[in-house]
């Protein structure tokens, strides 16, 4: 099969590589570099964590991704994954209940009492009398490193064609073929559509109507050299239990620490470059100063600010069959990224008509959006295509 994938995020270079060792031909055309470091979503680091309180079967799911993401290691020959486990701050009562649900989906699993925490983890202060949970198959994905070996492996496959710096300007659903910007049409047996924060742009209003556009603002900091040795053996945390929100990536292999706040994610009607504006990056610094003992400005070295879409109705995912072997998949920024390999899996075999494996993930296994009679053909209008995905 001849498969054209538009985009060129973790999503669109997994599946690339899953249709391309499954024996089939894949084009992939993204208008920006393949990678893109300047992709309105890209970041040098994400976490990988398991735990989700409200669905057990979501907390499976990413612990599969887990051992999918050690097996992608040894397949693209490459280092990616620090496995350094995952920290959640919890309430008392959530305890057990989390603790017993990470045992039963495979990962070892620890309660931290507020004695415990504070002594593990001294470079942070935690509210009075907090505790946690702590997770053994999670860590933190080297984002730029994913994206890096994904395309390094498919330019030394004969049957994968990357064509960087190739514009699309619109799909025909109704045969499956993208028009780039000199006028090339290119045809293909299946075509995903694997966007970023521009996937409103492409899709019908009715499915672009259910995507609601986020913008988070995030700092990126340098720890005193003197910490250095604990800071890259924290795990990530998703949430250090203030108010705010306040959650953190730890500086590993290389990285910063990233630090933000659910308070400092916004709706937002439409994307406006990556520099964070001053109200946002003060904002997280004295969000942090409450939570880290002496951290101050002079820590900072960097803010940006990233997008991602989601779907209000379905766990901000959405995977749209616009026709028969045409599918779209609106990605949604940490969450796409850590279940990508799951997602991935799920695209390649739809696009190649086979019955897609379970993931877990209720928006990709049974909440499918199918556009209503008619719709597909408006895609073969021309629409803007989306910047660096």
């Amino acid at each position: 099969m001849r498969i054209v994938i538009v985009g060129g995020g973790v999503i669109g270079l997994l599946t690339a590589v899953r249709c391309v060792s499954a024996g089939h031909e894949v084009v992939l055309v993204d208008q920006a570099d393949i990678p893109f470091s300047g992709a309105a979503s890209f970041d040098r680091h994400r976490a990988l964590l398991a735990l989700n309180l409200d669905d057990p079967a979501v907390t499976a799911a990413a612990v599969h991704a887990h051992h999918r993401w050690i097996g992608l290691q040894h397949l693209l020959s490459a280092r990616f994954y620090e496995q350094v486990g995952a920290l959640s701050v919890l309430p008392s009562e959530h305890l057990s209940v989390a603790q017993t649900m990470l045992t039963d989906a495979g990962s070892w699993a620890r309660v931290l009492n507020p004695d415990e925490l504070a002594s593990s983890y001294p470079q942070i202060r935690f509210p009075a009398g907090a505790s946690a949970v702590f997770e053994s198959r999670a860590g933190v994905l080297l984002a730029d490193r994913v994206l890096a070996a994904c395309a390094d492996w498919l330019r030394w496959r004969s049957r994968a064609e990357l064509r960087p710096h190739t514009r699309a300007v619109s799909i025909d659903s109704g045969s499956a073929a993208v028009r780039l910007a000199g006028g090339e049409v290119v045809r293909a047996d299946a075509l995903l559509l694997a966007i970023g924060p521009w996937s409103r742009a492409l899709l019908a209003p009715e499915l672009a109507g259910e995507l609601v556009l986020y913008r988070q603002s995030m700092i990126y900091c340098q720890v005193p050299p003197s910490d250095a040795a604990a800071w890259s053996a924290t795990p990530p945390i998703r949430s250090l239990g203030t108010d705010g929100g306040v959650w953190l990536v730890p500086p590993v292999a290389g990285t910063p620490l990233k630090l933000s706040a659910a308070s400092a994610c916004r709706a937002v009607v439409e994307i406006d470059g990556n520099t964070t504006p001053p109200y946002w990056r003060d904002h997280l610094i004295d969000a942090v100063s409450a939570t880290i003992p002496g951290f101050g400005a002079d820590w900072l070295i960097g803010a940006r600010d990233c997008y991602y879409l989601a779907r209000t109705s379905a766990r901000g995912l959405m995977l749209a069959v616009l026709a028969d072997r045409v599918v779209s998949y609106a990605a949604c920024g940490g969450l796409s990224f850590k279940f990508a390999p799951l997602i991935a899996q799920s695209l390649a075999e739809r696009l190649i008509g086979a019955v897609p494996a379970p993931t877990g993930l209720q928006p990709i296994d049974g909440g499918i959006v199918r556009p209503s009679s008619g719709t597909a053909g408006s895609h073969r209008q021309t629409r803007p295509v989306m910047r660096g995905v």
